[in-house]
């Protein structure tokens, strides 16, 4: 019998490591591409970009502190302090969303976690930074995990017109799931300069990626797409800035939908919504902020800031708990975005994963998450 149990120990941690090994093998392809290298095409339209200077892509706005290489000093040791406080205390409530048709003249959108979001405008469904995955990570062995399961499986998706993506970073664009949406959806693929090169790596053909540099545009199935600014960075991997990042405006004939994608706040959403907007609705991140990169991610008060900038009508949080990516508690994005809409006169919806809003018919407001957070702040 005890020979029987060391074999089978043996064997279950040989699986163990062939799981690891297969695991570890998708990393190259996850890390992408180096964009330069993917073409000539490609590298030339880079190389003629106002945002791309010296091998790479920049900011044109003034940035207040350099960005690190790595994480600060300290922050390791941080992360292993107040966990409790930075995930929730029970089961995210989750809702699987209607499968109707979507109204041919209205307007309404779908979060299903983090920043991946649907949104139908007048007939048509455009698909945020989806990514379904367990881990926003080259490994699903390391790395943050999702705090609740996405509402619907990718197979469950309805058919969608087209999929937009702001930037390359794994929270936002995911090899896994760009592979499923390749095979089981038809529509094309709107990135930013550079990103293109990832899927192509991947399998979406080349017809299907539309790559755009800021205050370009394309009309698809009928809508329009802008790529605007973002003041963020790029990277899968140790290399910074090999793609570009961006927002993006869809406008309708009497629907306009403002992405902030990732960013820090900066003047130039004024610009945006001054060309652009107003905006019926505006989706922004509140979370992942910290005082050591006020430049690349708003906290919840300068998202409700842009807004107002934007002339955003509605506010639609996202960007917030379903992953752990910084060391604030897990509802403070929410509380903070919360008090100052309320203070500013901003309207804005906290739908839970899944739930569809109706920006003609905005629920009742409730603060569902209020039972999941802690009233003590992290270090408290």
């Amino acid at each position: 019998m005890t020979g029987f149990r060391t074999v089978r120990r043996v064997l279950a941690g040989g699986a163990v490591l062939a799981a690891a090994g297969w695991a570890l093998r998708q990393v190259p392809a996850e890390l992408g591409v180096r964009p330069l290298t993917s073409g000539p095409a490609r590298a030339d339209r880079m190389r003629r970009s106002p945002q791309f200077r010296d091998g790479t892509f920049f900011n044109p706005m003034p940035e207040r502190v350099t960005l690190m290489a790595g994480p600060p000093v300290g922050m390791l040791a941080e992360l292993a302090k107040d966990k409790d406080l930075r995930r929730p205390s029970g089961p995210i409530p989750v809702r699987v969303p209607p499968s109707d048709p979507p109204p041919a003249g209205g307007l309404r959108a779908v979060w299903y976690g983090h920043a991946s979001t649907l949104v139908e405008i007048e007939g048509r469904r455009v698909l945020f930074d989806p990514v379904w995955s367990r881990r926003p990570s080259p490994s699903q062995l390391v790395g943050p995990v999702r705090h609740h399961p996405v509402p619907v499986p990718l197979g469950g998706l309805p058919r969608v017109d087209a999929v937009v993506i702001s930037h390359d970073h794994y929270d936002h664009l995911d090899r896994a799931t760009v592979r499923a949406l390749t095979r089981g959806q038809h529509a094309p693929f709107l990135v930013p300069l550079g990103i293109g090169a990832h899927l192509e790596r991947w399998g979406v053909p080349a017809y299907r990626i539309i790559e755009l540099d800021w205050d370009e545009e394309a009309e698809v199935a009928g809508l329009r797409f802008t790529a605007t600014a973002a003041r963020h960075f790029s990277g899968r991997s140790f290399t910074r800035n090999d793609t570009l990042w961006g927002s993006w405006v869809v406008a309708g004939a009497a629907n306009r939908v403002f992405y902030a994608g990732d960013s820090g706040y900066f003047e130039g959403y004024k610009g945006i919504g001054a060309a652009h907007g107003p905006f019926d609705l505006t989706i922004m991140p509140i979370g992942a902020y910290s005082p050591s990169w006020p430049d690349i991610h708003m906290n919840p008060e300068e998202a409700v800031n842009a807004t107002i900038d934007l002339g955003g009508k509605l506010l639609l949080p996202v960007h917030w708990a379903t992953f752990t990516l910084a060391l604030h508690p897990w509802a403070e994005p929410v509380d903070r975005m919360w008090r100052e809409a309320k203070a500013r006169d901003v309207r804005f919806v906290v739908p839970r994963p899944g739930e569809l809003v109706d920006t003609g018919d905005v629920p009742a407001f409730d603060t569902w998450w209020e039972t999941l957070g802690s009233a003590r702040t992290v270090g408290g």
